[in-house]
């Protein structure tokens, strides 16, 4: 793996993943690559801000402005979010869905700073998809009998004729899956591009791709970020159940 700079835009037209230098791990040869350079920033990041906004909050005031209002109308418009889908069962999970949008989202635009987005690359987002995956099912089993997962795997047939249940367990597999290459596919196409775009146009292209980084960049982030979250909290709250 050659070593190669941290921006998602070259006049070599390079957008793969590179590392930047390497250590050894019991024996193994571990690389630090660019995403992790690109990740640790987005988490300094979001850091830096919730330090600010823990201590905007301690002083905060009856009638909120600046800062506080910022911060406030933040959370408002997150809980909101999660209020919609999830009905009652959404307390439970404002500080989760928060989090993995504002990281997502961060990731998703991080290329207006220069950098490589971290959601490009599958190994950031089949994690967030496992870690959804596992959420979903440990709500799943606490809050639903096994006899209803059992009926509802067997589903469309009755649960003495589990024909249907190696299907229904693919499609269960499968959602980590298609959470994280829906994500991965939009947020790289969105970086080929721009790539494309830099290094082929060279100084041509100083200027008039603003134009396209309002698209791929916060348009386009904004969209994958939404829908990753909206979909984690339909299947989240599909596994609560509605009785619960």
């Amino acid at each position: 793996m050659q070593i190669g700079p941290l921006l998602s835009s070259a006049d070599n037209i390079d957008f793969m993943i590179h590392g930047l230098f390497k250590y050894s791990f019991f024996g193994h040869e571990v690389w630090i690559t660019t995403s992790h350079v690109c990740i640790l920033i987005v988490m300094l990041i979001i850091i830096g801000f919730a330090i600010a906004a823990n201590r905007a909050m301690k002083k905060a005031t009856e009638v909120p402005s600046g800062f506080q209002n910022v911060v406030e109308l933040m959370v408002e418009k997150l809980d909101g979010m999660v209020d919609s889908p999830m009905g009652k069962n959404a307390p439970r999970f404002y500080n989760y869905i928060g989090t993995v949008f504002i990281f997502i989202l961060l990731s998703n635009i991080s290329g207006l700073l220069g950098l490589r987005p971290p959601t490009a690359d599958y190994g950031v987002t089949l994690p967030l998809g496992i870690l959804t995956f596992v959420l979903i099912h440990f709500n799943q089993f606490k809050y639903q009998k096994l006899k209803d997962i059992w009926v509802d795997m067997c589903s469309p047939l009755p649960p003495w004729l589990p024909i249907w249940f190696p299907i229904n367990l693919i499609s269960e597999i499968a959602v980590p899956v298609s959470l994280s290459l829906r994500l991965f596919a939009n947020v790289l196409s969105g970086t080929v591009m721009m790539a494309l775009v830099y290094g082929l146009l060279g100084w041509f292209a100083t200027i008039w791709p603003a134009a396209l980084h309002v698209y791929f960049d916060l348009f386009s982030g904004a969209i994958q970020t939404y829908v990753f979250c909206m979909l984690t909290m339909t299947y989240i709250n599909n596994a609560i159940g509605s009785e619960n």
